[in-house]
């Protein structure tokens, strides 16, 4: 028990080791550096606004209700009047901002981003200047127009985010999910994102790697390669064997506590086998409950449809969940940031990436149930 535990803490440390090694190489900060000179690291961008051609944007704190009307949320949580009310408006204003086209999304982003920032687009680490060139070539191919919010989940200075989303000429619809770490550096520079996951790892993994370099490359295999090696502990609480990497503090700490109970405890019976997670579903999910996500495609299933898709997804692959980025909380909602492996059962293929997920609770005979899952 204890060399399982050692050999464990040692994948938790060789994770954080190629993650300082990434921030080092690219001088970025993936949500683990102290800002000790932001003014400096800030007009470096300035610079690069300097010569933007003169296009009209938004950047106003004070205009959030006026843009909350036109980007609304369907599901409202309580958001706190500090920096949290400040995320709100970057995320509004960063909507409408993007909306008028590519150059004025770009100029934007030198007051929303600094040099330091990190997003991570399906999955693939991208600097600032790596992020906008993939969005150029992006937006030339496809218009793409944000609509209104589904769900905001904002705890301190993490956010998640659930939103529509439309494409080309036509206007297809889509959602797409995100997870955003700010920080405040004062009235001068406002509030800032640090890194982003814009997306979950898919089918355009490869393809978006062509905008990084070579060292990049190579340290984001090594971190896919120890997740396809990782060792779930088989002893051990269910918060030791399903981490938290980036834990947040919560409004209601009682009520969040029993949500992540609820959560950790669905992964630790998904991971046992399908028996087991199926009688936690009937035991924890609503009689009316819904499912939706697990393809774009897919609509509202009540319980009886979804349980008949994950048994078949089992009977294709071998996927085990692993732990988490985030666990964010909000009144009755839940947003799931987590990794996980799947091994193709015929040929043994194997495959980690990441998952986003809201889920909606509510009090049910004493009891918290789920009635709402959505996934990506």
């Amino acid at each position: 028990m204890e060399e399982e535990k050692k050999r464990n803490l040692r994948f938790i440390i060789i994770v954080f080791a190629f993650l300082g090694v990434l921030a080092l190489t690219l001088g970025l900060v993936f949500g683990l550096k102290n800002f000790d000179d932001d003014k400096n690291e800030v007009n470096v961008t300035n610079e690069t606004r300097n010569n933007e051609e003169d296009v009209e944007i938004v950047n106003s704190y004070d205009n959030t209700e006026e843009l909350s009307k036109k980007f609304p949320v369907i599901n409202n949580v309580t958001i706190l009047d500090n920096i949290e009310k400040k995320i709100q408006n970057r995320l509004l204003t960063g909507f409408e901002n993007w909306n008028r086209g590519f150059k004025a999304w770009k100029k934007w982003g030198d007051i929303l981003y600094t040099n330091a920032s990190i997003y991570n687009v399906n999955g693939v680490h991208m600097t600032l200047a790596q992020y906008q060139k993939s969005m150029d070539v992006t937006l030339k191919r496809y218009k793409i127009e944000l609509g209104q919010f589904h769900n905001m989940v904002i705890n301190g200075d993490y956010t998640a985010i659930f939103y529509d989303q439309y494409q080309g000429e036509q206007r297809t619809p889509g959602t797409v999910m995100e997870f955003v770490r700010f920080k405040d550096y004062g009235e001068e520079l406002g509030t800032r994102v640090v890194v982003g996951w814009g997306g979950t790892k898919g089918s355009s993994f490869d393809s978006m790697r062509i905008y990084q370099d070579d060292q990049q490359r190579m340290i984001q295999d090594e971190q896919i390669n120890l997740l396809l090696h990782y060792q779930i502990p088989t002893t051990g609480t269910l918060r030791e064997k399903y981490p938290i990497l980036y834990p947040v503090e919560y409004l209601d700490n009682v009520q969040a506590n029993k949500y992540i109970d609820i959560i950790l405890e669905g992964f630790d019976k998904w991971n046992t086998n399908m028996t087991a997670y199926i009688e936690w579903i009937d035991q924890r999910y609503t009689m009316n409950a819904t499912s939706s996500g697990l393809k774009e495609n897919e609509k509202d299933r009540n319980m009886t449809t979804y349980k008949e898709a994950i048994i078949k997804l089992n009977q294709t692959y071998d996927i085990k969940k692993l732990y988490f980025d985030n666990i964010l909380i909000r009144n009755e909602w839940a947003a799931l940031h987590y990794r996980y492996r799947r091994v193709n059962r015929t040929d043994n293929t194997p495959y980690v990436g990441d998952r986003m997920q809201f889920l909606k609770f509510r009090e049910d005979n004493g009891n918290y149930k789920i009635e709402a899952s959505y996934i990506k």
